[in-house]
């Protein structure tokens, strides 16, 4: 069998923010692996169309929850959804995000608030509350979140969004060594640009940027993390350059960024 492969319909798989990019390609692997599938997002035309997708893939089962995770109840309601649906999830794919280029100044406070909910709040007690189930059921499962390389960017215009997904970085790797006891495995994944709808690119950019090699396929992320899930590895960042690149992003001097950023203030918003 292959890494993750379970018999055919016999575990679920929940994937948060599957309407679409990664956690749709998520949703197509875990469903390949044999998995059925628990998608929530916060619209239902997409999640249709990624259910469509999947039964006519084989997915043995597909259930939906609309469910807006940038609330501070989002995680008890997801949970009591799935749980009163009978599921049980051997693998939890944390991939709900939103992203924000703007200085704080200038970001309204209520933009502020949905995204620590939804990075930080949501993604930890949704942890909390799947891998308790996971002990109390004697499951060796799986739980993966999905972070940034921007932590490691001390960009302005990002300190929003780079210090929220660097929480969800370190709690992760925390979480791991806490779960391993209990044989359930922690991963967190942290890729540099991704080709999705996230950052407002449009379709026209987004293929730029793959032939580049600047960005790379949100199927390709996909795959990259779930392999690092199933070998047990609690950091991955997908493509050794990005790797490479880290020290160098702590690094950078004040005088190197300020003509960066004196161009990219234009597309803050």
């Amino acid at each position: 069998m292959r890494r993750g492969e379970v018999k055919h319909g016999s575990a679920w798989a929940l994937v948060t923010g599957a309407g679409s990019g990664i956690g749709r390609s998520y949703a197509l692997r875990l469903a390949a692996l044999g998995y059925r599938l628990a998608l929530v997002g916060n619209r239902p035309e997409p999640l249709e169309t990624v259910k469509t997708e999947l039964l006519a893939a084989g997915c043995a089962e597909v259930y939906l929850t609309l469910c807006d995770l940038a609330r501070a109840e989002a995680a008890e309601e997801l949970h009591a959804a799935t749980t009163a649906a009978g599921i049980e999830p051997h693998v939890v794919i944390n991939n709900a995000g939103m992203f924000s280029f703007c200085d704080i100044l200038a970001t309204p406070p209520e933009r502020i608030e949905r995204m620590i909910l939804l990075h930080a709040m949501t993604n930890t007690k949704l942890c909390r509350l799947y891998a308790e189930d996971m002990v109390r059921g004697g499951i060796r499962g799986h739980l993966l979140n999905m972070a940034s390389y921007s932590q490691w960017m001390p960009f302005p215009g990002l300190a929003l969004y780079s210090a929220s997904k660097a929480y969800l970085h370190q709690f992760s790797v925390c979480f791991a060594k806490e779960m391993r006891e209990h044989g359930i495995r922690v991963t967190v994944v942290c890729p540099a640009g991704v080709a999705t709808d996230l950052y407002g690119l449009p379709p026209r950019w987004q293929r730029i940027g793959l032939r580049l090699g600047a960005l790379i396929s949100a199927d390709k992320c996909a795959r990259r993390g779930l392999h690092a899930l199933w070998c047990g590895r609690r950091t991955c960042v997908p493509d050794w350059w990005n790797r490479i690149g880290i020290p160098i992003c702590k690094i950078l001097p004040l005088w190197l960024l300020a003509p960066i950023r004196k161009y990219t203030m234009k597309f803050q918003k």
